[in-house]
């Protein structure tokens, strides 16, 4: 597999990459995750407590598919009622499960999502080689 990293330097550095390229290998696309355990229940009444649901389902679905978070090269964020803390807490919750991996990722303020209780929605596509 290659995957390379790319962040003109004329672009502003952040906690992601502006894209990755990637060639040869499996592609898994995963469908955006909620914070909703296998019963279908919404979990976490905090935003916190929603991010580490949906990191959970998240990685569930990319071991299911032979993937790990360092396959992950593209994600995607829903965040409802987005505000600085919430980016910031997000940022940090993203971290301590990719640790040092940065995909090209995209976030986005939403007015709302499937549930009214739910707060984020994150989708990613990961790369096996």
């Amino acid at each position: 597999m290659s995957v390379e990293v790319i962040n003109p330097g004329s672009l502003s550095r952040g906690s992601y990459s502006h894209a990755v390229v990637v060639g040869g290998g499996r592609l898994v696309f995963v469908s955006g995750q909620v914070s909703v355990d296998g019963t279908g229940k919404v979990v976490g009444t905090t935003f916190e407590a929603q991010a580490e649901q949906v990191f959970a389902n998240l990685a569930t679905v990319l071991t299911a598919a032979g993937a790990r978070w360092q396959d992950v090269v593209k994600m995607n964020v829903y965040v409802r009622d987005l505000t600085s803390a919430k980016v910031k807490l997000f940022r940090e919750i993203r971290q301590r499960h990719l640790l040092d991996h940065q995909p090209a990722s995209t976030l986005v303020a939403t007015p709302g999502l499937v549930h009214e209780d739910m707060m984020l929605e994150v989708e990613v596509v990961a790369h096996i080689a």
